[in-house]
């Protein structure tokens, strides 16, 4: 755990009791005079430190040492365009990503997506929260959605297609905003569409399922 989410933290002074009290010190196994990270979600740039000073029976008492400025992000940013597959295999990987160093996720209605599967951007950065505070990340990964894949490439007309093809990722190393599709791939009509777009895939014989190729280019671009 490299920090701990807290409203609280911009505080002089942190009394902590519960759950988050027994994970400290039953888990963590925290005692007198260690310093403990914390972020608060409404300013995550700013890391604070603060000093355990008393420990009872159901409290902890910490009192803040210092605070800085500190951005941790991947080196390079990623655009990941997704058409929608189902949620709970969205949510398995999530964490995944956001540790990869994702920066952003536009959720696509493709053709072959089920309408039943309904996206949950708060629920989705829940999820985030856990994979932050123990990779370290200070910013959640944004999201958004689009009704087509049309009306995504009209804003992002220089996206970059993960599909069949010749051509492997090495072939497109600057890579900045890509679409990957849903179970089953594209659709006749989607890759006609997306006909006059750069392709590549990976250098694997395996077909992929929509997941791992989200988690796998991920990891190629920005690793």
């Amino acid at each position: 755990m490299i920090y701990i989410l807290l409203d609280e933290a911009p505080s002089e002074v942190l009394k902590l009791k519960g759950e988050l009290f027994k994970y400290l010190i039953k888990v963590r196994r925290h005692s007198l005079h260690d310093t403990i990270a914390f972020r608060c979600k409404e300013n995550l740039e700013v890391l604070y430190s603060y000093e355990i000073i008393k420990i009872d029976n159901r409290e902890l008492e910490l009192h803040q040492v210092r605070y800085e400025v500190k951005h941790v992000v991947a080196k390079k940013s990623l655009h990941v365009a997704w058409c929608v597959i189902d949620i709970k295999s969205i949510e398995k990987v999530l964490a995944s990503l956001s540790e990869i160093g994702v920066s952003k996720i536009s959720f696509i209605t493709c053709e072959r997506s089920q309408s039943n599967f309904k996206t949950d951007f708060k629920r989705f950065s829940r999820i985030l929260e856990a994979s932050m505070q123990q990779s370290g990340r200070s910013t959640y990964i944004e999201f958004d959605s689009y009704k087509s894949i049309s009306s995504f490439v009209t804003v992002f007309p220089h996206v970059k297609v993960f599909d069949f093809t010749t051509k492997t990722l090495d072939d497109y190393a600057d890579v900045s905003t890509v679409l990957i599709g849903c179970e089953g791939g594209f659709s006749k009509s989607e890759r006609l569409f997306l006909n006059d777009k750069d392709v590549f895939r990976l250098d694997s014989p395996m077909v992929l399922r929509s997941e791992s190729a989200v988690v796998s280019v991920a990891s190629k671009i920005l690793l």
